[in-house]
């Protein structure tokens, strides 16, 4: 919902439960990509996490329960697609601290997924939900990048985001409309 002060509210999740965290921005960012496919602008999707099952337990044929299982491989960043004509990669983060988005949240080797994806000519970004503003930006891979190899801190600071983000408008089809941002960033 969009209010006066154009911040937008999230439900806060407790501390101590982690393992939901960022799926509500996921679940924007999905409805987001189905408008754009339904609305024929773009072709997007979230990428499968690999893994390998190791056990399954079944009491009965109908109700199978995975029990253990693991990753196969280290994932790549979580969207992939096409945009007119350009090949489109993206990791989407949703941040909880206030004054910064930790490096540790992003894993090195989707930070050099990233690196491979602007070298061979694709577009990729970060899309990042600062939740204690209720805000969201895009992020380019080249500006995220260079912050990160000059070592810095071990973080980005909100101020950077906030001076090197591109804020995303919200618009109920699609609650995180980053083409209307990859058209004026890109000049696409």
């Amino acid at each position: 919902m969009k209010y006066p002060n154009s911040r937008r509210t999230y439900e806060k999740t407790a501390v101590h439960d982690t393992s939901r965290r960022g799926m509500s921005f996921e679940a924007d960012i999905n409805q987001s990509n189905l408008s754009y496919l339904s609305e024929d602008l773009a072709v997007v999707h979230k990428k499968p996490t690999p893994v390998t099952i190791v056990k399954v337990d079944y009491p009965r044929r109908s109700a199978a329960k995975i029990t253990e299982a693991y990753f196969k491989l280290p994932s790549t960043t979580d969207y992939n697609g096409i945009y007119k004509s350009r090949y489109i990669d993206f990791e989407a983060k949703e941040c909880h601290a206030e004054h910064s988005f930790p490096f540790s949240s992003i894993h090195p080797h989707q930070v050099e997924h990233l690196r491979a994806v602007v070298r061979h000519g694709g577009i990729a970004f970060l899309l990042l939900r600062m939740v204690m503003y209720g805000e969201d930006y895009l992020i380019k891979a080249e500006d995220f990048l260079s912050y990160y190899d000059s070592k810095q801190r071990k973080s980005l600071p909100y101020e950077w985001i906030r001076e090197n983000g591109h804020p995303i408008p919200f618009r109920l089809q699609a609650p995180v409309d980053y083409l209307k941002v990859l058209d004026q960033v890109y000049d696409l």
